[in-house]
Order: C-alpha cells, then structure tokens, then sequence
C-alpha cells in the first residue's frame, strides 16, 4: 500500500482520483506496487501511473477483486454522486468561511465546514469545487492555500483581462483579415462586414491598435499582435493601416504624436484649469504701469503666441539703443507642480499645416501671457546699447509690464520698408544689416532658401495639399532674425558676467572661413549643412559656428519653448533675487532630461511637414519637377527641389555623362509613398 502524506494509504480496491485534461478523472486501483498503481478508469483504459499523482482523497474501498463492469458501475454512480453534490456546493460560502481564520488546510478541514462526518464523494465534491476556484484557492497537495481578499481581487483581474484577451484575439483576427481585404480594394470595412464582438471587445481592439501606433511592445502586447496579424502582411505600419482601414482614425492621421505621447489639441490642459485660472488672475491683479516706450512686434499674419516685441532708436553719437520686450510666463509659474511638469514633457510647440499644437496651454500661451496689442502683460525688458558699427557695448535687464503699440506682420513691414513710410523700420532693417555683417565678417553661416507654404484643402478626410511660395520678406525676417540673436547672446553673455548658469545652444565646430556669407544656391546650400552638427543643450558658454556668436542662450521664444522658459526664469529670479534658481548640476539634470524628451518630440516637427510634401507630390504625380544637382558622388546622385525643399536620390546613369553641382534637371516619379517615406524618380531631363 502506497502512504500519502496526511497518512492515507491507497490500496487495491480504492476509488481515486487524477487530474487529466486539468479535470480530475475517476480510477479504480486493481493494483499497487512499491508506490505505482494499475488503475482502471472511467473511460474503460487500463493506465500505470505513480501514486504521488493521486489526488488525496481516496476512496471508498471496495473488493479488489471486482469484475471491469462492477468497476464501471461504482464509478458511474460516483461519479454522478459528486457531480450532484458539487453543483449544490456554493464555493465562495466556503472560502468566506476559512478567508482570515488559516492560512491553509488539508481538504478534510474545508469539508468539516459543511457536513460532519464528510464521506468520500462528499470530500471529492469539495476537492472538485475548490480546484475550479483558481482565483481564491491554490492546491499544494495535500493541502489547500487561501489566498487573501486582495490576492483575490488581483487574480479575479487578471483572469477578466485573459478572458477578454482571448476574445480580442479571436474577433480581431477575423476583423483584421477583413480590413486588409477591404483595404485591397481600394476602400475601408462597411459596418455590414465587421464580425459581431462585444463593444467592450471592440473598444479593446481600438485600443490596442493605437498603442501599437504609439509603439507600446511589452511582451504581453507584442505576443497578442503575432497573433492578431497573422496571415496579414509584414508592414512598418500595419497597426495603422488596420486603424484607418476600421475608421477609428483618418487617414492622414499623424502616428507621430502617437509615439512621442503628446497630445496635439488643447484638450490636456483641461486637467490644469484651476492652475491656468490662478495665473490669469495673477497677471490681472498684479499688473502694473507699463514701460513708456513704444514697443512693436513683428510675427506671421496667423501667429497668436507674441513673445517679443522691441523698440529701437538712434542715439546723438551714431549708436543705437534697441529695447527688446519678452514674454514672461515664469511669472507666478509653478516649477515642479502638474502644469509645469505637462509643459516640460511637451517641450516645445509644433507649427504644422494641418494646424498648430502649443506647448502652454492655449489659455496662457495664445492668450493671458501674449504680448497682444493694448493689452498689460508681464515682461523681461532688455536694453541693449550698441555702437554706430552694431558693436554691442552693454545690456541691461530688468523685470517689468509692457503695453504694446502695434502687433504688426512681415508682409506689412516688408511693405513700409519697400515704400519707405516708417522710420522706425527702416533704422531697425539698418541696423540688422550691420549685426549680420559683424557676424558674417566673424564665420556666420547665413542660409536663405524659399519656404514652401503649404495648405490643406478637405482636412482630415480627403486633404488636398496645396504648395504656394510665401511672399519674400527678406528685409523683415532679416530684422527679428538678427534682433533675436542678439537678444539670445546678449543675454548669454550678461549671465556669464554675472556668473550664474544658463542653458546654452552650442555647436563647437570649425567651418571653413570661406564657407561663411549668405548663402541661396541648392548645392552652396548642401555642401554648408554637410559641414554642420547639430547644437548641444549644455549650462557653458561655448561658440555656436554658424551664428558665429558665443554663449547662445536661447530666451526669446519661452511662450513656445521650455528651454527657453527656464532661462527666462533664471533670468528673471536672478534680476529680482540677485540668486540663481537653479545652480549649474540642477540645470544640468534639467537639460539632459529634456533633450531626451525633445528628440521625441521634434520629430514630428521634422518628419510631419515632409509627409505633405510627398503626398503633394503623388497627388500631382504626372507633373515634372524642378530640380539641382547637389551632390553626384556615388551610384545616386543627390538632388534638390528648392521650390518644396525635398532632397531626392537619383540613379546616376539617368543623368547623362556629366554631372555638376547646381545643373538643373525636370525628374517625375513613379512611386511615391508619404507614410514610408518612399520617393522614386522614374525620369530625369536636363533643364
């Protein structure tokens, strides 16, 4: 006879149980030996198996010398016994019962609960009851655990996500191959051919799909897609194709503040309204009398957010006094509280076609803190003198309230400098013209290319891009160009006399002297950008070669950038305090935190614009496009389309013999993919 460990013994004639196909099966014992059994079961097989896989409820015993049907028939009748007594059973009574009085317990305990003297089917019923429960007991034979109301609950989620999870998986891989197929022929799924699911399967096949475009991939998200998008084909972007093709998003949608996590409209700072509100009436309440000087800002017809405005007059000697007004918005901010903690993680605003997405909230970054005209707002208010030649010879800072004058547009100073009717204009495009040729004359860089306007026509359903050439304010942007850069290493440079840390762009190359000037050319163009690496975020002052300046600390914009928020706080704090906020390892943890949080986010500044371009292209396909050899090293030759700033790669021997930087070609494309990013030229004429 085999001994189990709560001191049973299993002996021929005994009726047992074991587990198969994660059900416990009858067996009657014909015989034992040295602790393995013959069992003959209830599905008439004869089987060997060790003792030890008997669940530990034995019996009853009958005679062992019983014929096969006399062994059919007990175990039928007990088998139908303990089916009875099992569906009467209320499990969870039983665990209430023993939740909180043991930690565990041999069967036996929990049967004593409900009947005295507890026979063999009673104590099966019981067994078969509580290895159902997996969410509130655990076998360890010959015990049983308990596991607690919190476990419960932990286990009861788990199991209601798995259900779900199986369900998702099986609707949605016939919902999947049915979007694929509608999508092949051109059109997304009609509603008749979506297969019945709940709506909360439904609504977990949604959002499983927009984590996928996010690029969520656990391993419990990255073992359901394998599954989901079998017999689909592999495509870079099939979770959002399938997403488009079901039309839960547009098609035109933009993945990239999906995976960057930043939500594109204003509706995040409805969280931070009680913030934004005690902002607003602090800068109502606190206002005060404005500068006296008049003070103007320049900016695009369509831009809402004005963070600088100047005022610029000539002095006796030849020299200029420039004032330049900035937005304040560290005023009253809160560094480290909810909001700030949603501006940082935006970090910066994103100006697209399809439309803009701010970093503040637009209540404060397009409203309360906008240097709007006629309107008191607070203000960082810089002098800067300079000599007749642009030199600058001092700035000085300070915090105050400004009222500003006129919010006027490039294409309307373009126009007062055209016709000559403002003088206050034309002294500020004078004096522009002697900053940029000090910082030319010291190695700048200055590249001027045409800026494709593109619109949308039918956003977001069916967009039709439109490309136009802005209208050439060369004059006016040159003037907040180099206003601007003054102000960012003025300001710098006021910071480092005054030893306390900023953050600076820097870009610590050498460039050749004869490559600085203006440059317009494609190929003049390329070969400069070639040479240029990208600015570093650092809390030194170091040069940054193609401004040809020294300790660019960028401040102008903090109503669109948090970089430069921070140093308007820094600033700001230092003028009122005489102190820094923050020292130089604090900002440098600052620093490094959002320039990994940048580089998420720019791209969408960098890659979304360019995703028009290509599809303005396929939508004028059959068009022939101007284009520039910029580069012919290789077996693809690099050209650009100055009139959409795309550089395209064409197979060199579709170019002819000779190629050389600047030669003009009419090229027209066979295949052109936005969402790829794929554009092939399928022919080249020489212009």
């Amino acid at each position: 006879m085999s001994l189990f460990t709560d001191g049973r013994y299993v002996a021929p004639g005994n009726i047992v149980e074991f587990m198969h196909g994660n059900q416990p099966q009858l067996a009657f014992v014909i015989e034992e030996q040295a602790g393995k059994l013959k069992l003959y079961t209830i599905n008439k097989r004869e089987t060997k198996m060790p003792a030890a896989r008997v669940l530990p409820w034995v019996g009853p015993q009958y005679s062992p010398d019983a014929s096969r049907q006399e062994m059919l028939d007990l175990m039928i009748s007990h088998q139908e016994n303990r089916g009875e007594l099992q569906a009467g059973l209320d499990v969870m009574d039983i665990w209430e019962l023993a939740q909180g009085e043991v930690e565990k317990a041999p069967l036996t305990w929990f049967a004593g609960l409900l009947w005295e003297n507890p026979d063999a089917d009673q104590i099966s019923a019981m067994g078969r009851g509580m290895l159902a429960a997996k969410t509130h007991f655990k076998f360890q034979p010959p015990e049983f655990v308990i596991y607690t109301e919190e476990k419960v609950e932990q286990r009861l989620s788990l199991q209601t996500e798995e259900k779900q999870r199986e369900e998702a998986m099986t609707a949605g891989q016939e919902l999947f191959k049915a979007v694929w197929a509608a999508r092949e022929t051109g059109g997304t799924i009609r509603p008749d051919q979506i297969p019945d699911m709940s709506e909360d399967t439904a609504e977990s096949l949604k959002a499983f799909l927009l984590e996928r475009i996010a690029g969520t991939n656990d391993e419990k998200s990255h073992k359901m897609w394998i599954g989901l998008k079998k017999a689909l084909p592999d495509h870079p972007h099939l979770a959002l194709l399938l997403a488009q093709g079901w039309g839960i998003i547009h098609p035109h949608h933009n993945f990239l503040f999906n995976e960057a996590d930043y939500v594109p409209d204003n509706s995040w700072a409805a969280d931070h309204a009680e913030e934004i509100d005690r902002i607003i009436k602090s800068v109502e309440s606190k206002a005060a009398t404005p500068c006296p000087l008049a003070m103007r800002s320049i900016d695009a017809a369509t831009t809402r957010d004005i963070d600088d405005a100047f005022n610029l007059v000539k002095n006796d000697d030849g020299g200029y006094t420039l004032t330049i007004a900035l937005a304040r918005p560290c005023m009253d901010w809160d560094f480290g509280g909810e909001l700030d903690k949603a501006a940082f993680d935006r970090g910066t605003s994103i100006y697209l076609p399809e439309g803009t997405s701010h970093m503040l909230p637009e209540e404060l970054g397009i409203g309360a803190l906008s240097l709007f005209a006629g309107e008191i707002r607070p203000a960082l208010i810089t002098t800067f003198e300079l000599d007749s030649n642009g030199e600058l010879d001092s700035i000085h800072p300070k915090n105050g309230w400004v009222k500003i004058t006129d919010n006027s547009t490039y294409i309307a100073v373009e126009k007062m400098l055209d016709e000559g009717t403002d003088d206050e204009m034309t002294l500020a495009y004078e004096l522009s013209e002697k900053l940029i040729k000090r910082r030319i004359k010291n190695g700048a860089v200055v590249i001027r290319r045409p800026e494709p306007d593109l619109s949308l026509e039918g956003w977001p359903e069916k967009p039709v891009v439109k490309l136009a050439s802005k209208e050439d304010t060369q004059k006016a942007d040159q003037i907040i160009s180099e206003f601007m850069i003054l102000a960012n290493s003025g300001l710098g440079r006021f910071a480092e006399e005054h030893n306390f840390p900023l953050l600076y762009r820097t870009q610590d190359i050498a460039i050749p002297s004869d490559l600085s000037g203006i440059v317009t050319e494609p190929h003049e163009i390329y070969r400069r950008v070639r040479l240029m690496a990208p600015p570093q975020m650092e809390t030194v002052p170091k040069r940054h070669a193609t401004l040809a300046v020294s300790g660019y600390s960028p401040i102008t914009s903090p109503l669109r950038r948090y970089a430069d928020l921070i140093n308007m706080a820094q600033l700001c704090h230092y003028l009122h305090e005489e102190l820094p906020r923050w020292n130089s390892d604090e900002l440098k943890e600052m620093a490094s935190t959002l320039q990994t949080r940048l580089q998420a986010v720019i791209k969408i500044q960098r890659f979304r614009p360019r995703y028009w371009k290509l599809l303005y292209l396929a939508q004028n396909k059959k068009k022939w496009q101007s284009a520039a050899v910029v580069d012919d090293g290789g077996q693809l030759a690099s050209l650009s389309m100055p009139e959409i700033q795309i550089n395209v790669r064409v197979p060199r021997p579709m170019l002819g013999d000779k190629l050389y930087p600047g030669q003009l070609f009419q090229i027209r494309f066979n295949k052109i993919d936005p969402l790829t990013n794929e554009l092939r030229v399928v022919e080249a004429l020489e212009e």
